[in-house]
This record gives C-alpha cells, structure tokens and sequence, in this order.
C-alpha cells in the first residue's frame, strides 16, 4: 500500500463523512448534548468527590468515539454492497489500503469530536491539573483507541449485510462506556456489575485519561489501557483482512 494511495483513499473516506450530513453532525452534536446532560441534569446528585464535570469529562470523551464507529462501519458496508470495490480492484487497489482510508478518515472525524467535546467541558467548568509530557501520554491513550475502535468498526462493517445492521453492531461499544467508570465510581455499583466494570476494556483506558489530565497517580493503568487496544487492534485488522477477501470474493 503506497503513501499516495493511502491519502486518496482517506481523503475520499473525509469526503464520504461530509457527505453524510445527518450522521456527521449526530457524531459531533450528541457527545456535547449527553455531557450537558450528564453535567446540568445529574451532576447535583452524583458525588464523586469532585466537580462532577471533572468526573465525566474522560468518559464522555471515550462516549464520543463510540458514535463515530457506526459512521465507519456503516460506510464500510456500503462500499462492499456498491459496485465501488470492484472498481478499486480493477486499479489494483488492495483490501488494506481501502479500510485504511476509513480508518484514517474516522480517526480524523473522532479527534474533531473530541476537540469539540473537551472545548465545551472547559467552557462549563473542566479544569485540567496536567503537564505537557501527561498531556500528551494521554492524547497518545486516547488515540490508541479511537485507532483500535476504528479498526472494530471496520470489521463489524465487513461483517454486516446493511448500513442499519452495522450501526445496530456499534450499538454494544457505545454502550461499554455505561458499565464503567466513565459516569459513577465502578465502587458504588452492585458486586456483580463491578466485577464486569472493572474489568472491562473502557474502563483502563477511561482511568487513564482521567488520572493524566487531573494529574492523579495513575500507576500502571495507562499500560493496561494500551494492552486492551493493541490486542483489539490486533484482532480486528487480522479480522478485517479475512472478511474482506471473504466478501469481495
């Protein structure tokens, strides 16, 4: 896969995401609208400790990225029910390259929405206690799963026989952020959900933001969280390459 390919292809994904306009401005609208919500509507009756808004922040940033995967996957399958990939083929454009170019594009589309979302927290009130080599510890979390997510997306769209499918799959990522610790302390849950809140692929990766951006210890958290996305990484791009010879067969 060549440099020039990879830029095309992932232009053409950002052109196909400004396209879909309903889609877009839900990804970019609805993390702002649910962090209003979360603030204004419960924080009063939540007790962290802390401004609730210093609380959810991080998890309404990693909440965001769940909703620009269903616009990835989505689009994916879209271009396999198209006539698009058969013409890819015939330029001699690979599998890999074509789901790079939506990677790429929903990594880009991801990073505006939490730009977006982190720009309203400190608007009402999201104070971050961080330096600059933790700043960018956890924009190098945070970019490992918005990757790792992408990558998922990819493969749920390969797998899935229609757009509606395929953003019904996403539904179970943008869901994991709720039995974590993006909202409440995983403490204050009942023992069995705790254990799955716990243990859960958000929640490292959650803990992690939330620790370097307020400058708590956040011990080996952040490892674990880049564990969780290497392994999904991994599984996924093994995943899509298998599903899309399977399909374009």
């Amino acid at each position: 896969m060549s440099a020039d390919t990879a830029l095309v292809l992932t232009a053409r994904g950002i052109r196909l995401s400004r396209r879909n306009t309903d889609a877009l401005i839900t990804s970019l609208m609805l993390p702002v609208m649910l962090m209003l919500i979360f603030v204004y509507f419960f924080g009063g009756a939540i007790n962290t400790g802390t401004q609730y808004v210093t609380y959810v922040t991080p998890g309404v940033l990693i909440l965001c990225a769940g909703f620009g995967a269903a616009t990835t996957a989505s689009t994916v399958t879209e271009d396999m029910k198209g006539g698009i990939i058969d013409r890819f083929r015939s330029l001699d454009v690979g599998g890999a390259a074509i789901l790079a170019g939506h990677v790429a594009a929903s990594v880009l589309r991801n990073s505006l929405s939490t730009a977006l979302v982190l720009a309203v927290a400190v608007a009402i009130g999201f104070r971050p206690a961080t330096t600059p080599l933790r700043a960018l510890a956890a924009a190098a979390v945070l970019l490992a799963y918005l990757l790792a997510l992408s990558w998922f997306s990819a493969a749920v769209g390969l797998l899935a026989r229609s757009p509606e499918a395929a953003g019904g799959f996403t539904f179970f990522v943008g869901f994991l952020p709720y039995p974590s610790s993006a909202f409440v302390p995983t403490d204050t849950m009942p023992s069995w959900l705790h254990a799955f809140a716990a243990h859960q692929p958000v929640t490292p990766v959650i803990e992690s933001l939330r620790g370097l951006l307020l400058g708590t210890d956040v011990g080996s958290t952040p490892w674990v969280a880049l564990a969780w996305c290497a392994g999904i990484l991994g599984v996924s791009a093994a995943a899509s390459g298998v599903l899309f010879r399977w399909r374009a067969a």
